[in-house]
């Protein structure tokens, strides 16, 4: 049994890789960079909205559409001239537009969202407000090369049920962003890094998330983590790491608010495949589905 469950842990990694590949070799279309130019346009009508209830915030959004779109006008060019466009060109653009409709719609961009009353905070379909879920990280992130905003993916590793119902299924994609990054420097030599959550999407449909982390686990940590993803074990696997005790991300402490600190005197350095504990700190609605 115990090779068995080794050989689909191997298994799911290589398809995970191939995966990874196909994703990164994918081709970039005239039709993704038409998606970019929609969603430009979709922060310019948020903008009229911005403008009456916070010009400053408008001002910096618009001077940032300015050259987000001198970007897309970049990329238009190069595919015409050259024939091509990167898959890492056009996801680095798509993953600042996206962030900035966030700031367009004035929603704060922070580490700790601003709870408000919520109307549907309990109710059929929705996860409420301290629901913690665990993820598997699909970009690597390190305290002295993350930069401000930058975009990241991970997965949900278990089902979130409420009663038979499944609300959030394994496998749902989680998307975030830096909010804040500190690289260790000469004086203060202990780097940090804070994720939030904003994005999931579950069946092809996009739900708005508020989330930090908690905790973070190392996934490559002993015989038994290299078997988490292997289907039928992972509850039981994931269980035993946290309840033992031993699930801490070595070199890292999480503190308030989902800051990551380094405990040893460098930067921050969180692997892909890391497993992250997140907390809802606003209620997640799933009605729609």
């Amino acid at each position: 049994m115990r090779v068995f469950r080794s050989a689909i842990a191997v298994c799911a990694l290589a398809i995970l890789a191939v995966g990874s590949a196909a994703w990164a070799q994918a081709v970039v279309t005239a039709s993704d960079l038409t998606r970019l130019e929609a969603t430009a346009a979709d922060i310019t009508r948020q903008l009229d909205a911005l403008k009456k209830s916070d010009p400053s915030l408008a001002t910096d959004v618009s001077h940032t559409l300015a050259d987000l779109n001198d970007e897309i006008t970049y990329l238009k060019v190069k595919m015409r001239r050259e024939g091509s466009v990167t898959r890492d060109e056009y996801a680095s653009l798509r993953d600042r537009l996206e962030t900035l409709s966030v700031k367009a719609r004035g929603e704060k961009v922070s580490a700790q969202p601003t709870m408000k009353d919520d109307p549907v905070a309990t109710g059929a379909g929705v996860v409420p407000v301290g629901t913690e879920l665990d993820v598997r990280l699909q970009t690597a992130l390190n305290s002295g090369t993350a930069k401000l905003e930058q975009r990241f993916e991970a997965t949900t590793l278990l089902d979130y049920a409420s009663g038979r119902t499944v609300l959030v299924p394994a496998g749902a994609t989680v998307r975030g962003f830096v909010s804040s990054v500190k690289p260790a420097g000469k004086v203060d030599r202990r780097g940090s890094l804070t994720l939030s959550f904003d994005e999931i999407r579950i069946d092809g449909r996009s739900y708005r998330l508020r989330a930090v982390v908690t905790r973070a686990i190392d996934s490559k940590m002993g015989d038994d983590t290299t078997r988490i993803g292997a289907g039928a074990v992972v509850g039981a696997i994931l269980g035993g790491i946290i309840g033992g005790g031993k699930g801490a991300l070595l070199g890292v402490l999480v503190g308030g608010g989902g800051t990551m600190a380094a405990t040893d005197g460098t930067d921050v350095d969180v692997p892909a495949g890391t497993i992250l504990r997140i907390r809802l700190d606003q209620p997640l609605d799933t009605a729609g589905r």
